[in-house]
């Protein structure tokens, strides 16, 4: 087959040439700008799911529609180590610039406040180098959003967003990823912007992404939260999505596959989005001609394996210590060896399984959790956050 006309796309963020299974999710979500855009009370909205299964394809798509109506939109990744200030300034005045014209009264009052709550976060004498740049000409606004409490100020300049958007008769949705990374204080202050934002009644949704652990996040920073969202589970696809995300993007080039390809190609990729795209792009390549069959998938396999526990395996597994490596390998041995490396594992069969007790293995654990590498759903058990990572670690150890 001509790698040239490969339809398949396994990259991080990337979207496939199909979008399958996510219909109701994209729905939904036109049914919530149309019923904000009418004032029609509306929660925010937050995706939970494995890395792997297409939140931030879901996410863009999401952002793509809120364009599509002619809302400001925003988007920005969180990250452990940076406080909010700083990326969520930069989405708002994207969205802020999507809405109106520079130089509007408006417009000029809302760019103000932006770069008064972002420039609160620059230390006092700062050099240049460590200030914002924003791009705004107008003076930050004085009293507004400049409290330094961040709960206070982004409550404040929320709620000036929003109200420029009512003014211009529409709407703004800012999209978060990786949303589990935000600091403490952070999702606390977002939380109760949010809940501001809903007694009120006005035009501005939050739409986070992030690992199934982050409604546990949430709820630990605000009781309410678990009311303040609706949480949207993120899964692996059906089989009928699964072989409508391999067959028409090959038809779309004039190739098919037989059903028992299709067959073999949902028993390797577990239904998992980016595994599709991966074994799909390594089967077309290595496939002589169409139809593509069950015996090209099984010779793109090892190929396809090979390639995952290279990029998107290993790559993970070398951030990890000795001593968490360690600990990652104890989770996937104690596991049942054919069960689902997407459930939970007690952290006391851990312990049992190297032989340690649970509290001595502590400090392996808050580093892979802190990593990213698993996830605590419940107390006293953890999960891989990355799909079949458990059967990669066995076949290493193998």
């Amino acid at each position: 087959m001509d790698p040239i006309q490969n339809p398949y796309a396994p990259g991080a963020g990337q979207r496939p040439p199909e979008l399958a299974g996510r219909d109701a999710e994209l729905q939904q979500f036109d049914v919530v700008l149309e019923r904000i855009a009418r004032g029609r009370p509306e929660r925010s909205l937050v995706l939970t799911g494995l890395r792997g299964v297409g939140k931030t394809v879901l996410l863009n798509a999401l952002r793509g529609a809120a364009v599509r109506a002619g809302w400001g939109t925003g988007k920005l990744e969180a990250r452990p180590d940076q406080s909010l200030r700083r990326p969520l300034s930069a989405a708002l005045h994207m969205a802020v610039r999507e809405l109106g014209k520079p130089g509007e009264p408006a417009d000029d009052q809302v760019l103000g406040t932006i770069r008064a709550f972002v420039e609160r976060d620059a230390k006092p004498g700062a050099k240049l180098r460590d200030r914002w740049n924003p791009g705004i000409s107008v003076p930050a606004t004085h009293g507004r959003a400049d409290s330094g409490d961040i709960e206070i100020d982004l409550v404040e300049l929320l709620s000036d967003v929003a109200g420029l958007a009512q003014d211009h008769h529409t709407g703004v949705a800012l999209f978060i990823d990786e949303m589990q990374d935000l600091g403490p204080d952070d999702v606390s202050a977002l939380c109760a912007a949010c809940h501001e934002l809903s007694q009120q009644a006005l035009p501005l949704i939050v739409v986070g992404a992030g690992l199934p652990h982050l409604p546990a996040v949430l709820s630990a920073s605000k009781s309410y939260s678990e009311r303040l969202f609706r949480y949207v589970r993120i899964d692996r696809l059906s089989r009928e999505a699964a072989d409508r995300a391999l067959e028409n993007p090959a038809a779309e080039e004039g190739a098919r596959f037989e059903e028992r390809a299709l067959e073999q190609m949902y028993r390797v990729t577990g239904g998992y989005p980016y595994f599709i795209q991966a074994y799909g792009k390594v089967t077309w390549d290595l496939a002589p001609h169409s139809p593509i069959t069950g015996e090209d998938v099984a010779v793109a396999v090892p190929e396809a394996e090979q390639e995952l526990a290279v990029g998107f395996f290993g790559s993970r597994y070398e951030r990890a210590t000795p001593a968490e490596r360690e600990y990652l390998r104890a989770m996937a041995e104690a596991a049942a060896p054919d069960g689902d490396d997407a459930s939970s594992v007690a952290t006391s069969a851990v312990a049992e399984h190297l032989g340690r007790k649970p509290q001595s293995l502590s400090p392996a654990r808050d580093a892979l959790l802190k990593k990213g590498l698993i996830y605590s759903g419940e107390r006293g058990r953890i999960a891989f956050t990355v799909p079949h990572f458990g059967k990669y670690l066995r076949s290493q150890s193998e």
